[in-house]
């Protein structure tokens, strides 16, 4: 009988996270790292840590791991490294080596489950040219898989969450949707292209985007996972210290997602997305609420979202398209701060 993941998780891929909030609160009373050699930390929620070597290298270092997101172990892999590689893409770095980080049951899943996961990311790995060189293995009740992950970057070349400036236009490359369509999906609500359609985005890598970014001077950017659109644009421009406003009516979409919205297929994840960024946002009257909440869509492997200067955006959007992500799109743009720090529309 073939293996269904799902039936062990009520939350899975970036769904999972805890709450914006929650992750502020924990990470408020931690102490502050102090050693000189550190460029980017925890202190403005970045996608990942940066360690300078020396003048000519850095390491970017991060981890993540999720459950299920999908059925198939193998999808799931493949999947899951995706998601853990993108943070080093989000970055300007090209990751390196990566250590595997495994949780399973090993009573109630067979063992083909847990090796078709692990081959699953090895071969996503190694169509990024990454080496999984170790890792390590608990028994637990939740299936659970990811990345510890390293990788290479200048240090004066680093792409951060922190230096959107006013004029920049924004781009984002992947369409949004995939915590909608797995929510349907578990209901049987959803149309099965939509769902092989939200795989096929979830497994594809943000490394030519990054590559793209990186050549053409990007100096901020983020990718969209767990705290959706709105709430990862928002640490955007609270780090940077500006005013973002989205036109949600040019964000991408994947299938029918509205539609999904529209019959109530709203992960939980969303309600605590909008919980999170809501004091910070101004809403425009026009914007209905199937958009509004895709805003809070808790993506799962998303997509990268760049701030690019204003004469420069047409011709990236071009190249992004061209190399495979056809659905990248121009969604909004930076100015100088003024009352809120996001601004959802609909134009």
């Amino acid at each position: 009988m073939k293996t269904d993941l799902l039936k062990f998780t009520d939350s899975g891929g970036c769904s999972a996270k805890l709450s914006p909030q929650q992750l502020q609160e924990v990470l408020k009373g931690l102490p502050v790292a102090t050693d000189k050699n550190i460029i980017v930390d925890i202190d403005t929620h970045d996608d990942a840590g940066v360690y300078k070597i020396n003048d000519d290298l850095a390491l970017v270092l991060t981890t993540d791991f999720f459950p299920p997101v999908c059925s198939d172990p193998y999808d799931f892999g493949q999947i899951a490294v995706a998601n853990s590689l993108s943070d080093v893409y989000a970055m300007g770095g090209r990751p390196v080596v990566a250590l595997n980080i495994m949780m399973f049951p090993s009573d109630k899943l067979p063992m083909e489950a847990y090796s078709d996961i692990l081959r699953g990311g090895y071969e996503k790995a190694a169509e990024a040219g990454v080496s999984i060189i170790g890792g390590h293995t608990i028994e637990d009740s939740i299936p659970k898989y990811g990345l510890a992950v390293t990788g290479f970057v200048k240090p004066d070349s680093i792409i951060t969450n922190a230096a959107l400036k006013p004029g920049d236009a924004l781009i984002l490359t992947k369409p949004l949707g995939t915590g909608t369509i797995l929510s349907a999906s578990r209901l049987g609500m959803a149309d099965p292209q939509d769902l092989s359609l939200a795989i096929s985005y979830m497994k594809q890598l943000n490394d030519k985007a990054s590559a793209i970014m990186f050549d053409a001077g990007v100096k901020s950017a983020t990718d969209i996972t767990g705290f959706g659109l709105a709430g990862h644009t928002l640490k955007m421009a609270r780090a940077s210290g500006v005013s973002v406003s989205i036109d949600m009516h040019s964000v991408p979409v994947i299938g029918k997602v509205l539609e999904y919205t529209e019959s109530g297929c709203i992960p939980g994840a969303s309600f605590r997305n909008l919980s999170y960024a809501e004091p910070d946002t101004e809403f425009d009257s026009e914007l209905g609420y199937n958009h509004k909440m895709l805003a809070f869509d808790a993506q799962t492997s998303g997509g990268l979202l760049m701030g690019v200067t204003s004469g420069k955006a047409s011709g990236l959007l071009r190249k992004l398209q061209s190399s495979g992500h056809k659905g990248a799109a121009i969604i909004g743009y930076v100015s100088e701060l003024t009352g809120k720090y996001l601004y959802l529309n609909y134009c």
